[in-house]
């Protein structure tokens, strides 16, 4: 799904113009960064959670040249799926029926 799609679904959901819709998604993804870059977290109960990790300096390698290159600190956003969200994607594929074990595969028929 890309942003598009969420502006068309909310748009579709709320019933309200495709405009409106937009400003609301746009404000919760701007809402998100502006809290990370505070270096708070972000808890959305039943969904997950949106955290930074700090990564430390190393020393990393150009791929073309080979020569060292220092890789200075950062922060990296990471999202943390809530046990509600992984319990829904998994009983998704769950009702999807798996082969049995050991089944042998379809076999075409013979041509004649």
């Amino acid at each position: 799904m890309t942003k598009a799609d969420l502006i068309e679904e909310v748009s579709r959901v709320v019933e309200m113009t495709r405009k409106d819709s937009e400003v609301i998604v746009e404000a919760i993804f701007e809402s998100v960064v502006k809290s990370l870059r505070a270096g708070d977290k972000i808890e959305i109960r039943g969904f997950g959670s949106f955290r930074t990790r700090q990564r430390q300096p190393r020393v990393g390698r150009n791929p073309k040249t080979g020569a060292r290159v220092e890789v200075p600190p950062k922060r990296i956003p990471y999202f943390k799926p809530s046990k509600e969200l992984k319990d829904l994607v998994n009983a998704a594929t769950a009702e999807a029926p798996a082969p049995a074990a050991g089944a042998a595969p379809a076999q075409a028929p013979p041509s004649v």
